[in-house]
Order: C-alpha cells, then sequence, then structure tokens
C-alpha cells in the first residue's frame, strides 16, 4: 500500500512538472512572439538594433523567472550561514597612508535613476536642495571637484539614469560645463512591465505610455554599461576601478582607503556594509551560501523566515549599496561568464487596476561572480540616505556642517549617534515639509523628535532632549517663533500664546 502510494505520488509529481514544463513553453513562445512585434514597431534602423538587445536582455531574464519558478528553485534556508571572519573586513584594519596616484584609475558612478515619488517628488530625486541650497548632484560634483584638483587626478563622474529621470538630468547637469570634471550620462534598460494573470508584456508599441515600462533595478548597472559602451569607453581611458552608490546617499563619499585596500587585496568586488540598526531590518544582506560569499534580499526569504532575516542576532550588517568594482574583471564576467543576479519580483498595480509585476535585480547580487570578492564594514557615517522627510529635517539640520560637499558631524554635537526623527503623515511630502517648517530648527542637543497631525514651526525653535507633538484629528499646534522645548510632550490644540 505504501508503494502504491509512493508510485502515485511520484506519477502526480511528474504530471505537475509536465505541466508547469508545458505551460512555462507556452508563456514563452508568446512573450518571444510578443517582443518581436514590439521591436518591428520601431522604424529607425539603430534605433530598432538598441532596442532589440534591450528586448533579448529583458527575454532572457524572462525566461529565468519562468524556469525558476516551474523547478520552486529557493535557497534552501539551513545552508545559510553568517559570513565567515574573512568574507567581512573591518573598516579598521584597512590601510591609512593609500596613495593618491591610484586616484588616476577610479571612476565614480551615481545611480541617478531614482524619482523620489514617496516623497512628493515628479522629477530626478538627485535635483532636490538637501543642503545649503545645493542638491545631491552640486554636492557630488563639489566632491570630486575638489578630489580632482587637491591631488591633481581625472576622476570622472558618470550617471545611470532611467527613462524617468534621464532629460531632466540633462538639462541639470548643463550647468556644471566649466567645472574641473568630466560628466558622462548613460540609460539604464527600460523593460515592459508584465500582466501578472496572462505573463504578457502591458505595452503594445515600443513608445507607448511610461507606465507601461519600468527600470529593472541597479542590478541592470553591469548589462547597461556593457551595452552603452561606457565599459569600454572607461578601459580605453585606463581606469580600473569603478566606485558605485546611490546619489540619494550623502556619505557615500570616495575613501582612498577602501581603494587602497581594494588594489592591495586584488579584490575584484568589495561591498561596503555597515551594522544594523532597527530602522535597517530589511536592507540585504551578505550571507555564506556553501562557502559562497552571496547577497540576500527580503525578497528572497521564504515568509516562514523573515523575523529570522529581521534579527540583528544572525546577520548582523547590511548591504549600504556603496560597490567597487575592478572594471577589467568586470569585462571578463559580462562576455565570458555571464552575470545571472537572483531575480526580485516586484508585484504592482497599473493605473487600470490590473496586477504586473517587475522583475528586477540588484546590483549588490554581482559579490558572487567575482574574484576574492568580500565586504567591508565601514562606519555609519557612509551611510546616509535621504528616504523621507524625516531623513531630510536631519540633514538640512545644524547637525550637519558642510565641507568640500562631504557632510561632517558639527562638532559641537556631544554625542557620536544622531537624533532620532519621525515626521507623520501631514510632513510626508517635499511641498508639505516645506509649509510646515518656516525654518528648521536647531537640534544640535536633540535626541528624539515625534511629531504627528497638524503641526506648524515658527522661526527660530529650538528642540532639546526627548519632544514629542501631537495634534489629534481635528486639532492643528502652531510651534511659534523663537520656542525652546526641552524634554516636552505636546498634545491637543495649542496656539502660540499657550507654550
Amino acid at each position: 500500500m505504501v508503494q502504491l502510494s509512493a508510485v502515485i505520488h511520484k506519477i502526480c509529481h511528474r504530471r505537475k512538472q509536465h505541466f508547469k514544463s508545458a505551460t512555462t513553453g507556452v508563456a514563452t513562445k508568446n512573450m518571444r512572439n510578443e517582443l518581436n512585434r514590439l521591436v518591428n514597431t520601431v522604424s529607425d534602423y539603430h534605433t530598432k538594433k538598441a532596442f532589440d538587445t534591450e528586448m533579448q536582455s529583458f527575454f532572457y531574464l524572462f525566461t529565468r523567472y519562468l524556469a525558476e519558478k516551474a523547478q520552486n528553485k529557493e535557497l534552501d534556508w539551513d545552508r545559510i550561514k553568517s559570513p565567515a571572519a574573512d568574507q567581512i573586513v573591518s573598516y579598521d584594519r584597512l590601510p591609512t597612508n593609500p596613495d593618491p596616484k591610484m586616484l588616476n584609475k577610479l571612476a565614480v558612478l551615481k545611480v541617478n535613476g531614482g524619482l523620489g515619488t514617496s516623497m512628493g517628488m515628479t522629477g530626478a530625486k538627485s535635483a532636490l536642495e538637501v543642503k545649503d541650497d545645493m542638491t545631491f548632484l552640486d554636492l557630488t560634483v563639489r566632491q570630486i571637484e575638489h578630489l580632482n584638483t587637491t591631488h591633481r587626478v581625472d576622476v570622472p563622474l558618470i550617471l545611470m539614469t532611467s527613462f524617468n529621470t534621464h532629460e531632466d538630468t540633462l538639462r541639470i547637469i548643463k550647468k556644471y560645463a566649466n567645472q574641473q570634471l568630466r560628466i558622462t550620462t548613460f540609460n539604464q534598460s527600460r523593460y515592459p512591465r508584465i500582466f501578472k494573470e496572462s505573463l504578457m508584456p502591458c505595452p503594445k508599441s515600443a513608445n507607448d505610455d511610461k507606465s507601461k515600462w519600468y527600470p529593472p533595478g541597479h542590478g541592470d548597472l553591469y548589462n547597461a554599461l556593457l551595452h552603452s559602451g561606457v565599459l569600454d569607453q572607461l578601459l580605453a581611458e585606463g581606469k580600473e576601478y569603478l566606485f558605485v552608490s546611490n546619489s540619494d546617499n550623502l556619505g557615500a563619499v570616495v575613501d582612498q582607503n577602501i581603494l587602497q585596500h581594494m588594489v592591495d587585496s586584488q579584490a575584484e568586488f568589495i561591498m561596503e556594509v555597515t551594522d544594523k540598526t532597527k530602522a535597517d531590518v530589511k536592507g540585504g544582506t551578505l550571507i555564506d551560501y556553501e562557502g559562497n560569499v552571496q547577497l540576500l534580499e527580503i525578497a528572497q526569504v521564504p515568509s516562514e523566515h523573515v523575523e529570522d532575516f529581521k534579527s540583528v542576532r544572525k546577520f548582523k550588517i547590511f548591504n549600504t549599496n556603496n560597490l567597487w568594482i575592478n572594471l577589467k574583471a568586470l569585462k571578463r564576467v559580462m562576455e565570458n561568464e555571464g552575470m545571472e543576479l537572483e531575480i526580485i519580483v516586484n508585484p504592482k498595480t497599473a493605473d487600470d487596476g490590473q496586477a504586473v509585476i517587475q522583475l528586477e535585480t540588484a546590483a549588490g547580487a554581482a559579490i558572487k561572480h567575482f574574484r576574492n570578492a568580500h565586504g567591508v564594514n565601514v562606519p555609519r557615517s557612509r551611510f546616509l540616505p535621504v528616504k523621507s522627510c524625516s531623513d531630510l529635517l536631519l540633514i538640512k539640520s545644524d547637525i550637519y556642517s558642510l565641507q568640500h560637499g562631504q557632510l561632517v558631524i558639527n562638532e559641537n554635537r556631544m554625542f557620536e549617534t544622531t537624533p532620532v526623527i519621525k515626521l507623520g503623515d501631514h510632513f510626508k511630502k517635499i511641498a508639505q515639509f516645506q509649509k510646515r517648517f518656516k525654518k528648521i530648527p536647531t537640534i544640535i542637543e536633540l535626541d528624539h523628535l515625534t511629531v504627528t497631525g497638524d503641526v506648524n514651526f515658527g522661526r527660530n525653535v529650538t528642540l532639546r532632549g526627548t519632544v514629542i507633538i501631537v495634534a489629534n484629528e481635528g486639532q492643528r499646534i502652531d510651534i511659534p517663533d523663537g520656542c525652546v522645548l526641552e524634554n516636552r510632550l505636546l498634545s491637543g490644540n495649542l496656539t502660540m500664546t499657550e507654550l
């Protein structure tokens, strides 16, 4: 009886697999036909050729996604270990007398495809003014200019834009024409969104509405570098190393110690990681998987292990997305070995309410393809992203000052840590944030700030210690000009005179 049930189970399993592979075959064929049709909607020869290359890359990603789905391919959780001691090097152990001439072999790339929609922006996020009337891009340009003039080197700046930010970025960089800096821009891929039910592409023609397409995550960096010709251009100029970071990470400045360590250790790939706090539990982490160092993103974690993943005990560090890449090695991997990055399925809802999916990849996942690749555990100061208006308040405040485009913690701050700031939904969008703060408060002695509800700040307000301000539904609180709040909890309806 036992044997019979085992046989039936086997037959059912085979049928299931057969059904899956049959449906996979149909979906593959349908997608290929649709992509061919899309390519044929382009008339110009050169545009058509470039678009065809892009669609081939997308098709390869799509077929990998189907194959993995059919095989039910998942990471075996029991084989995941914390990284070994030699897979993560402490920043304190890096060389402290780097050779500045190595900078001539470096290029800096900023991932500049974000729109800042979560903060209510419609243009390129890097155009947001973050400090002393300067934008993310202004600060980056100032930093690299300072590097070039101080050391008499030629570090170029590369901007990877998306179809959402490309025109915006080209307009912005015109103002840097006379600076001591070369700026190159290239566009990352544009892939068609996929209807979840039919597994068919959303766009009907190559110039269909923007909402039908998506930029496939920063893991597309390698493909886009190769196909745009920028990789070959950098190699022809004698560049050997590329420092990559997100344009909204204000802590990601060129660090010569890390560059020198990369040269000395002959590492082909270095990922900067930093210690997790409660705010970073969802960040991707480095793991040891069967002896190899790999990136693990929360989207890849089976639901029953998500809490395990978030635990600081097992995974103490997370990926800052500051990456150092050997360009010759990248060329070798892309042309000979090929790069298969873990696919992240990002579910979305289209404008008409239909469920769609986006197949994306993460740049850090490439670590497994390179020799001597490892993490460097860097100070928290190298990870200062601006993802929300709470982050923006901190950066704009007197906690930080600027030195040659680089953020430096105010020497009058008594603590090494920065204050915790939590602004509620009334401050979520940039326009609301700017309206509610007549001037950014003085917070040099602040530990914690929570603000919820309809709250407005006057000029020259000082916040110290722990300050919690809560205006409930239908209530309003106005903090008057010159007000000092120290270890205060404010709630209810409050006008200027009552404070």
